[in-house]
């Protein structure tokens, strides 16, 4: 048994959803298919897949194994790709979805230097803060932030994105400064209405609470709103560094209660497995990584000013 077949047929069984999908997309009959993954199941001495008349599932060690097989997979692909198209130039258009915020701070010079170096590529950007289907929607590309479950796309890490409580000076000197998270429920908190991508820290115990003594609730669902409201003393707000390090870098915002600001999320780039992943993608991914410096350029202004 080929290692690599059986692994292709198992990794398109789960991301096609059935073996007869998985068939028709490798140009394999059904049987063939399943006779890959039996044998690899038989090779590894466990169950990867619940099969019943109706559906296919992972087991525990099926997604175990999934993951790894599908990075081999991308690695061995990768080379190939590389290999094979070395002296070709990517061309034609690259989908990208954004979210907007980060797009309308931190693309537009990334994305001017990337067509220069590859001027037969076009760009069509889309900017949603909801999360878009990659396939579905026909993306190549999509920019995500947050911390990713596991799927069957493909997610490489692009920049650590740090969350940040903040208010105006104005606004503190008025409300006084919190000095524990119990303190959060006397003040305006600005809600951003995709609270999920900073997940479950405790601090969210205390800033989604209705028992505030201050009326009038805000939310809003893009984040230099606001952040803009928060400057004009509209109350505090948890928002990612990459927008409210400018505000912060003039004093027009102040950190508050930094120990218990949650853990960094990521920012991630998110593109569906293919068998030859386009010359296109492999580029904007090689592009993209490591651009924006470690720690972030607008982290490292924080850093530099507090220094």
């Amino acid at each position: 048994m080929d290692r690599i077949d059986a692994m292709r047929a198992f990794v398109s069984v789960v991301t096609e959803g059935s073996f007869s999908n998985a068939a028709t997309a490798m140009q394999l009959s059904p049987q063939l298919v399943s006779k890959y993954v039996s044998k690899l199941e038989a090779s590894l001495d466990v169950r990867l897949l619940h099969r019943t008349t109706r559906k296919v599932s992972l087991t525990e060690a099926g997604t175990h194994y999934f993951q790894h097989a599908q990075q081999i997979l991308l690695s061995i692909d990768e080379m190939d790709a590389q290999l094979g198209g070395l002296q070709q130039n990517p061309k034609g258009t690259l989908r990208i979805s954004a979210p907007v915020s980060f797009a309308i701070k931190h693309l537009s010079q990334l994305l001017t230097e990337f067509q220069l170096q590859y001027p037969q590529v076009n760009v069509d950007l889309q900017l949603n803060d909801r999360k878009v289907d990659v396939v579905e929607e026909g993306f190549d590309i999509v920019l995500r932030i947050g911390q990713l479950k596991s799927s069957s796309l493909i997610a490489k890490q692009v920049a650590p994105i740090r969350l940040m409580l903040c208010a105006a000076p104005t606004y503190l000197k008025k409300h006084g400064v919190p000095r524990q998270a119990e303190d959060l429920k006397y003040h305006r908190y600005l809600h951003y209405s995709y609270m999920d991508m900073a997940g479950k820290e405790s601090i969210f115990k205390w800033l989604s609470e209705k028992n505030s003594e201050m009326n009038g609730d805000f939310h809003c669902n893009n984040g230099d709103v606001l952040v803009g409201a928060a400057i004009a003393g509209g109350g505090i707000v948890l928002q990612p560094s990459f927008i409210a390090s400018e505000a912060i870098c003039r004093g027009d915002l102040v950190e508050v209660l930094p120990e218990l600001a949650p853990e960094p999320v990521g920012l991630y780039a998110v593109y569906a497995h293919r068998k030859l992943l386009p010359n296109k993608v492999r580029c904007f991914i090689d592009f993209i990584e490591g651009y924006y410096g470690s720690p972030p350029y607008w982290d490292q202004a924080i850093i530099d000013m507090q220094d």
